[in-house]
């Protein structure tokens, strides 16, 4: 196999590379000719040659691997949330002319839904038209109240959509992967339906059989906005795929982000937040979180590095490395 037929995500472990990867755990080393079946092991940085013997590829250990692909989509992450902040501030102003100029149209390209109770309305709406796919952005919302019965009855809609034959594709902040309510989401769920989680991710996206989606067009989300223009769905569609692939998945196989020199994957990334001189209510905005689980988490890693103040914190945090690379090391 040629490097021009083995083609498939920089994030993705195709099933051979999976193989060889487990071989060469396994024995300590395979040949470079081997290498030929799955050159996306290299690519990754899962297989390097050894120092002594250039015609053996060595395996980079499972946790640094992840660790530092982990490590190295966090930029973009950040470009994509970036990239979708500055398409909502372009098209705010845009709203009420493209409302305006889409109001003789049968199904405008883009809809205004002027209230949260009309949103929920229209997504049911297409969720019941759906008959293949629905991708989901769903970050953490601390105001909003999870009542049993609005929990059913998302399950019910959900799990209608999965009977049809459909699938559908979640992601969350890395929280969400210890909320109960998320739990018995999925526990109730059959059918083709997975769930991944991030540090952070971007605001609420829903995309129905890459045709319509919903996305804020509110700081409250009191309104939102219905997107049936094809540039936009790809548009979202390509943004949720890349995040998709940076993901650790949740369901229905959870695999945990690894804890590295004692340092927890949340606390690295409310470290991350904290040397960029985030406040504590917006560390756990972005984090999925309340402002005082956050809060606790801080004075644990104040704690652990020996901080006495919000600036000495800072400093040490750089000082300690926790945020820096691990370096490449054969098991």
């Amino acid at each position: 196999m040629t490097h021009g037929t083995h083609q498939h995500g920089d994030e993705e472990l195709c099933e051979s590379g999976l193989d060889l990867y487990s071989r060469a755990l396994r024995e300590g080393h395979v040949g470079s000719a081997a290498a030929t079946t799955a050159p996306c092991l290299i690519d990754a940085g899962l297989l390097h040659p050894a120092i002594d013997d250039l015609d053996r590829l060595e395996p980079t250990a499972p946790t640094v691997a992840l660790q530092r692909l982990l490590r190295t989509s966090e930029d973009r992450i950040a470009r994509e949330r970036r990239r979708g902040e500055r398409l909502a501030d372009v098209f705010e102003p845009l709203m009420r002319l493209g409302t305006r100029a889409a109001a003789s149209e049968d199904t405008p390209a883009l809809r205004i839904l002027s209230s949260k109770e009309r949103t929920g309305q229209a997504i049911e709406e297409a969720m019941v038209e759906g008959r293949h796919e629905l991708l989901a952005i769903q970050p953490h919302d601390a105001k909003v109240t999870r009542r049993p019965d609005i929990l059913e009855g998302a399950i019910r809609r959900d799990q209608e959509f999965l009977d049809r034959g459909a699938r559908m594709r979640a992601l969350y902040q890395h929280t969400a992967r210890h909320a109960a309510y998320s739990r018995a989401r999925y526990e109730q769920l059959t059918g083709d339906v997975e769930a991944r989680t991030l540090d952070e991710i971007t605001d609420r996206l829903i995309i129905v059989d890459r045709t319509v989606a919903f996305i804020p067009a509110s700081a409250d989300r009191s309104l939102a906005l219905e997107v049936r223009h094809p540039a936009l769905i790809a548009y979202f569609i390509n943004t949720f795929d890349r995040l998709w692939h940076l993901a650790t998945p949740m369901h229905p196989h959870a695999v945990e982000p690894p804890t590295l020199n004692g340092i927890t994957p949340r606390q690295r990334a409310i470290a991350a937040l904290l040397i960029e001189g985030h406040t504590d209510n917006v560390i756990a905005a972005r984090l999925g979180m309340n402002v005082r689980t956050a809060r606790v988490h801080i004075a644990k890693l104040a704690a652990t590095l020996g901080s006495e103040s919000r600036a000495q914190l800072g400093y040490l945090i750089g000082r300690s490395g926790i945020l820096d690379p691990e370096p490449d090391r054969a098991p």
